[in-house]
Formats: C-alpha cells, sequence, structure tokens
C-alpha cells in the first residue's frame, strides 16, 4: 500500500483527522466551549452513574484524549478499532437520548476509525510480507 498515494494520503486524512477530533472532543469535556456534554447523557445512565454528570464527562474526555492520542501513535490500528467501538457504544447512548441526528454522525465516524484500522493493516509490513510468503506458496 504505500506505494499506492491515493490509499496513503486516505489513510493519513483518516488517522489525523480522527485522532485530533478524538483529542481535542476529549479535552472538552473539561471545559464545555463546544457544548455541554451533560445533555448528551441519556436519561438511564444519568439515573445509574455513581458519579455526578461533570465528573462522569471528565472521565469520558480522558478516554478520548488517549483514544485519539493513539491513533496519533504507532499504535493506530489498536486505537482505531478502540474508537471505532467506543464511537458506536456513544451512538446507542444519543439515540436512548434521541439524538438521532448527532448518532448517525457517530456512527459514520465509527465506520472511518474502522476503515482506518483496515488501513493500518493493509500498510503493516508484516502483513506485506504474510501475503507475499503465501502468494509465493499458492504459486508453487
Amino acid at each position: 500500500m504505500k506505494n499506492n498515494g491515493k490509499l496513503e494520503s486516505t489513510f493519513w486524512a483518516l488517522r489525523l483527522g480522527l485522532g485530533a477530533t478524538a483529542f481535542l472532543a476529549g479535552a472538552d469535556k473539561f471545559t464545555n466551549l463546544l457544548t455541554n456534554w451533560e445533555k448528551y447523557l441519556a436519561p438511564p445512565a444519568r439515573k445509574t452513574l455513581p458519579v455526578s454528570k461533570k465528573t462522569f464527562m471528565r472521565g469520558v474526555g480522558v478516554v478520548e484524549m488517549l483514544v485519539g492520542l493513539g491513533i496519533l501513535s504507532p499504535r493506530e490500528k489498536v486505537a482505531s478499532y478502540a474508537a471505532s467501538a467506543w464511537l458506536l457504544a456513544i451512538a446507542a447512548n444519543l439515540l436512548l437520548n434521541e439524538n438521532y441526528d448527532i448518532a448517525v454522525r457517530d456512527i459514520n465516524m465509527a465506520i472511518a476509525a474502522f476503515a482506518l484500522a483496515q488501513l493500518s493493516t493493509a500498510r503493516d509490513p508484516e502483513n506485506e510480507d504474510t501475503e507475499l510468503v503465501e502468494h509465493s506458496l499458492r504459486a508453487v
């Protein structure tokens, strides 16, 4: 994949976009400059939280910042799968809170994070060696 410029640019666009977005959204859980994040907690979640909504959202922020940093690190494949699962969990919460429009966006971001993980797998040098060996064995 490294020789294919279009796939490489797609990989980097997803990596930088998703990594930065996750990190910045996580950081904003401490400042609420973009929005008041607590309003997005579904009623069932609010009722069962063992901590305040503010404390919970700060915990969410820490997780999101770690996922964002993970996507930007050499461990982007694992972090991208984690981001995909995390975003689906957020979308489920948003559906329970009847924030359908935002839930759809998070589902799309989850798909993008999954695509990034798949691209990471495709560009992994060890994966390329395995594919070369398998191709050679099939040829024999």
